[in-house]
């Protein structure tokens, strides 16, 4: 078996280990606010928000950090064309209708994560908050069902790496 048939089996498993959970429908409830925390459009007003404030250094980190973000989220997205939950298990159905086709990686996971390194930087005292808050964006995506396990995973990874050349670049 390929590394990537034993990554996907990992994912099923996981994945389908998460949809049997007691809690389920309490944790998909919750997970649509917290996944709808992490839309695009509110990093926008929260930029704004920080310009207003004064911290027009992090609102430049966080342009250049999204830029490098999102292409490389688009170039891996279109790369690899990794089917969602519902289109490659049978009998399964997402609890709401994702942005796009592919899964790999999540975009809302890669997001928070940037956020929550960025933010971090400046606000130290808030960090827990920030990281308990990105993870949470990567478990409500996938108790969505629109995303696996590993796609979240690489997600946040994607998320701590460009913030990481981002700070670095920009300071």
């Amino acid at each position: 078996m390929s590394l990537l048939q034993n990554i996907h089996s990992f994912d099923v498993q996981t994945f389908s280990w998460c949809m049997a959970r007691k809690h389920r429908v309490t944790l998909t409830r919750m997970g649509r606010a917290v996944s709808f925390s992490a839309d695009g459009p509110l990093y926008a007003v929260l930029a704004g928000a920080l310009w207003w404030l004064g911290y027009e250094e992090l609102v430049w980190v966080l342009m250049f950090g999204f830029l490098l973000e999102r292409s490389l989220y688009l170039i891996l997205k279109r790369g690899c064309k990794r089917n969602r939950p519902a289109q490659a298990l049978e009998n399964f159905s997402s609890f709401i209708i994702p942005s796009d086709q592919f899964s790999f990686p999540s975009g809302h996971t890669s997001g928070a994560f940037f956020m929550a390194c960025c933010l971090s930087e400046w606000f130290p005292s808030f960090n827990m908050i920030l990281y308990v808050w990105a993870a949470n964006v990567g478990l409500s995506r996938i108790f969505l069902g629109v995303h696996f396990p590993t796609d979240t995973v690489i997600g946040a990874l994607l998320g701590c790496l460009c913030a990481g050349l981002a700070i670095g670049v920009v300071l």
